[in-house]
């Protein structure tokens, strides 16, 4: 069966997919929950007001992908493709989503709800976390060089075994730094 392929098509109010190749598309106020888009491939495209909650993603790929107000839950982002994988994402619910083991240098995260996000051995050197909400999200082996979480809040990031070399945070989110010290800090 021949693939099909999409150019600069916009997708409205859409919950289902045909299985093909999408470029330069907007995908606004879908409901994609639960889809299994494993082998799709997505290129320079826009997911706006959507909902993606525990879709599948085996070998699928996203390269230069725009999530905005999209809900994301559970989804495991490790089991794309990683060959240019490259993806932002403002004002989008991210909750126990996985980018375990990813390399996504540069990635930008803005108003974004991790809760219970796996970053567990990543490579988000240079990423910008904005005004994040990272409450239980993992970090573990992760690099998080000349990142940037300034604005961000109730992370746990254990220097010890995490890279965090250059990396900004804010004074408020030194407890975040020193929790597995069990020290008590007053604000």
């Amino acid at each position: 069966m021949e693939e099909l392929f999409f150019l600069d098509t916009v997708f409205e109010k859409q919950n289902e997919l045909a299985k093909g190749e999408y470029e330069q598309c907007m995908f606004n106020n879908c409901d994609f929950s639960e889809l299994d888009f494993s082998k799709y491939k997505f290129l320079d495209c826009v997911f706006k007001n959507s909902n993606l909650s525990l879709c599948k993603l085996n070998n699928t790929i996203l390269q230069n992908i725009n999530f905005i107000d999209c809900k994301l839950l559970g989804v495991h982002f490790e089991n794309c493709v990683t060959f240019g994988i490259s993806f932002s994402f403002a004002n989008c619910v991210l909750n126990h989503a996985s980018f375990y083991k990813l390399k996504i240098k540069n990635t930008n995260f803005k108003n974004c709800s991790l809760k219970e996000t796996d970053f567990v051995e990543a490579d988000i050197t240079s990423g910008i976390f904005e005004n994040c909400d990272l409450l239980h999200a993992q970090f573990d082996r992760t690099i998080l060089e000349n990142a940037d979480l300034r604005t961000s809040y109730n992370y746990n990031i254990n220097p010890e075994t995490n890279r965090i070399k250059k990396a900004k945070f804010s004074l408020l989110g030194l407890e975040g730094l020193l929790h597995n010290y069990d020290i008590i800090i007053e604000k």
